[in-house]
């Protein structure tokens, strides 16, 4: 088979082809960068982002080993860091979490691309421009300005942020109360390696959500070939509601540090967890909204398609009902048995069926049950702190009665 119109062996470095010759279309959100190369040296990663549960340990290990070893040089520092439900939710199970995210994310986005391609919403004379947002897409992904950007960012803002935090009132394994940066050995670790690296890995997310959003508006720009019909219900785009599963981790990562600060708050301070509610639902609401709705740059052309659905079947059905009315009403009573297994009474009914996909179909590529996982990945890190107001008892009654 021959290569595309106007593609040739030295195309950009970005674009893979296939054993065909043919274009691939294939995007990775998450190979390629520098701190993919810094894994790839470092044997934590494979050219195609293999050794992940090495990056688990090997990251969550540097975060947090280091922490413990030193709050155990002072008994009091060790029982401190020990009950510190904040930092262990932050480096034991959002940092984890944050690592092996890139295993879903990978596998979805590169899947949601293809899909375009391989369901012809993407017709042939405009793969052209979907290569080129790829393109645009992975130079922004492997800018190393950006990533220097991100680090910067980190040991300016984030420190400045940390150094403006509440005083500390008493010792602390990580700290003294003696100023806001008289901190212990475990301290500045915590401090200049431990939180910077969490804050690294959020701020690379969101960079890729920049970009994965970024190369979405830039296909919603290209005319696809949406089917009012399309037993999806929403012209076709249906998979990119459920592509947004592939950021549930990272919401999951967000929603258990949230909830390490509350349950310390909680356990430590005497507050109550019914006081945090607005914090909580708010803080769900906008990760949900910050996931799904860019997706909502494709409902322009959903509702032109659905219109022109309602258009062309709508006439459609005039001119068949015409039709029929005029052929069946002119022959006077009928036998039964020749309106038996007649076709035009079943097209009739398809023609019917065809016009209800088109007036039920909804112009914006998610649902209700997308919006719903999505909040419950978020919020599920709070799920543990229902324990400190109900016994496990009274909790598992209460959730039987919500699920039957």
């Amino acid at each position: 088979m021959a290569p595309m119109q106007g593609s040739s062996d030295q195309d950009s470095p970005w674009l893979r082809r296939n054993h065909f010759g043919e274009r691939a279309h294939d995007f990775s959100l998450m190979l390629g960068g520098p701190l993919h190369q810094l894994f790839r040296k470092s044997h934590l990663s494979g050219d195609a982002g293999e050794h992940l549960q090495w990056r688990v340990v090997v990251i969550s290990l540097i975060a947090w080993l280091p922490l413990l070893i030193l709050a155990s040089s002072e008994k009091a520092g060790l029982i401190s860091f020990l009950k510190d439900v904040e930092v262990h939710a932050r480096l034991l199970v959002a940092l984890p979490i944050l690592t092996a995210g890139e295993l879903v994310v990978n596998w979805w986005t590169r899947s949601a691309v293809r899909t375009f391609v391989k369901r012809r919403l993407i017709l042939p004379s405009d793969l052209p421009r979907l290569d080129k947002a790829i393109e645009s897409a992975l130079r922004l992904l492997n800018s190393k300005v950006a990533q220097v950007a991100l680090l910067t960012l980190v040991y300016s803002v984030g420190l400045w942020l940390w150094g403006n935090r509440v005083p500390i009132q008493t010792a602390t394994w990580y700290g003294m109360p003696i100023g806001r940066w008289h901190l212990t050995p475990a301290g500045y670790w915590y401090v200049f390696v431990s939180i910077p690296i969490v804050q690294f890995l959020l701020l690379s997310w969101y960079l890729r959500f920049f970009v994965w959003y970024r190369f979405l508006w830039q296909v919603s720009k290209i005319k696809l070939n949406l089917i009012s019909t399309h037993p999806d219900h929403r012209a076709g785009l249906g998979f990119l509601g459920r592509s947004a599963y592939a950021f549930g981790p990272i919401l999951f990562a967000q929603g258990a540090m949230l909830a390490g600060v509350v349950a310390s708050r909680v356990l430590y301070r005497g507050e109550a967890l019914m006081s945090f509610k607005l914090q909580i639902g708010g803080f769900v609401a906008f990760f949900v909204l910050v996931v799904l709705g860019p997706l909502l740059m494709f409902s322009p052309q959903m509702a032109e398609t659905k219109m022109k659905g309602l258009a062309k079947y709508g006439q459609l059905g005039q001119t068949y009902v015409e039709d029929f009315e005029r052929k069946w009403d002119d022959q006077g009573p009928t036998p039964v048995p020749d309106l038996l297994g007649t076709s035009d009474i079943q097209s009739l009914a398809d023609l019917s069926n065809s016009y209800s996909i088109v007036s039920s179909m909804r112009i914006v590529p998610f649902g209700l049950n997308d919006i719903t996982r999505l909040a419950a990945t978020t919020a599920a890190p709070f799920l543990p702190l229902l324990l400190t107001i109900f016994s496990v008892e009274e909790l598992f009654i209460r959730l039987i009665k919500v699920i039957f």
